[in-house]
């Protein structure tokens, strides 16, 4: 029996989703099933998926509004472990190529690789455990690698994923909730009315993708999200 992979996209462009469709379309092992057109709708959707509708394989653009993608992957990869996640992009600069690993992402493609290459992608990763990397990406990360050994300086982005998704006074709140406070014990501390603060509480579990406190204890220690 022919094992099949459910795959899915997120581009905020049509004529990007189409073009992509279609390739994955072409081979009958990969069940194209899943479409967001950016980081926010992908989460939402996700969420209220059961485990047997899970996409195995997500294909990830980068310049998305409302949330980009390394945002997206670097909360996805908390919330969906089994989840694995390829970046199809336009984009090959430094910048763009770190930041993605660091947030977790098992492949970067660039989006104008064959339907052949797409597939070879998908199998590399869910069947080979491997990380495909278009050619030019490869070469750039294996250059960027070697100045960095020969300059004896490693390469360190913090990715502050944080900040543009949450206000200061939401982290603040969240440093409290991660360190055990309830919104009882937060609102005498900061000094503001207990439903404010479940207003704020509330913001933050919907900007996070989250369901409950646990959920997001894990997650903010998982990635080390806040300092101490």
């Amino acid at each position: 029996m022919t094992k099949i992979f459910r795959i899915g996209l997120v581009d905020d462009k049509a004529v990007n989703r189409n073009n992509i469709a279609g390739k994955i379309k072409q081979f009958k092992e990969l069940d194209f099933c899943f479409v967001a057109v950016n980081g926010n709708d992908c989460l939402e959707q996700l969420k209220g998926l059961p485990t047997e509708k899970m996409p195995h394989i997500i294909f990830m653009d980068l310049e998305m509004p409302e949330m980009d993608g390394i945002q997206t992957i670097y909360i996805a990869r908390s919330l969906y472990p089994e989840i694995y996640f390829i970046v199809l992009t336009v984009f090959d600069d430094d910048d763009k190529i770190f930041e993605a690993i660091k947030a977790g992402a098992h492949g970067y493609l660039l989006k104008d690789e064959g339907d052949k290459e797409i597939y070879e992608a998908i199998i590399n990763v869910v069947e080979l455990g491997g990380a495909p990397m278009s050619a030019a990406i490869a070469r750039k990360a294996l250059n960027l690698l070697g100045r960095s050994e020969i300059s004896g300086k490693e390469k360190v982005i913090e990715p502050g994923f944080l900040d543009p998704l949450l206000t200061e006074r939401e982290k603040e709140i969240l440093q409290y909730t991660v360190k055990g406070y309830d919104a009882k014990r937060i609102a005498s501390v900061l000094d503001i009315s207990f439903l404010t603060i479940r207003k704020h509480i509330a913001n933050i579990y919907q900007k996070l993708h989250v369901n409950s406190k646990a959920q997001i204890i894990s997650m903010v220690h998982k990635n080390n999200w806040l300092k101490d």
